[in-house]
């Protein structure tokens, strides 16, 4: 089991890599995943080193930008840690919705962003919110279709394991 942490910094990091829809990436349900099911400091790791990695290659923006965005996926992974003594599919799928909430309304406050690109004014924080609509609805399918694949793989193979040894415990 200590490759999963591996395999999920891969997985966050090459789909960010590739060719996708604008913030359809799993970062935000590998955060949540990791904190459910992996340990604290794992959990908190996770997204920052898929970030990581993949802004090497992608390129960095603004420092106040990076700083933004991680702690967006840090305070998702919180959530997570959360979860993991509240898990069921209604706190797993309240979790998501929250955490694709919280990045659209933090990474889209504008005076987190020069001027130039909207006015720090109520209007230029409605601009902004309104600007970013498109991406809120990318980073909500991703982040629900992501989490789907990632929690629903893992109860699957959760479940077909304990059948494998009860069937082994049958067999005896």
């Amino acid at each position: 089991m200590h490759f999963i942490p591996y395999l999920l910094i891969l997985l966050a990091a090459s789909v960010r890599v590739i060719d996708h829809p604008a913030n359809f990436v799993p970062v935000a349900a590998v955060a949540l995943f990791g904190a459910v099911y992996l340990s604290r400091k794992e959990a908190l790791l996770l997204p920052l080193a898929a970030m990581f990695i993949s802004d090497i290659l992608i390129g960095f923006d603004s420092l106040e930008s990076r700083l933004t965005i991680y702690g967006c996926f840090l305070a998702i992974s919180l959530i997570g840690l959360w979860v993991r003594n509240h898990k069921n599919f209604g706190t797993v799928l309240g979790a998501s919705l929250l955490g694709s909430t919280l990045f659209y309304l933090i990474t889209n406050l504008v005076v987190l962003y020069p001027a130039k690109m909207y006015a720090h004014t109520w209007a230029g924080q409605a601009a902004s919110y309104a600007n970013a609509l498109p991406f809120f609805r990318n980073t909500l399918l991703g982040d629900l279709f992501y989490t789907a694949v990632l929690f629903g793989a893992y109860e699957l193979a959760v479940v077909w394991h304990k059948r494998r040894q009860l069937a082994y415990e049958h067999s005896r």
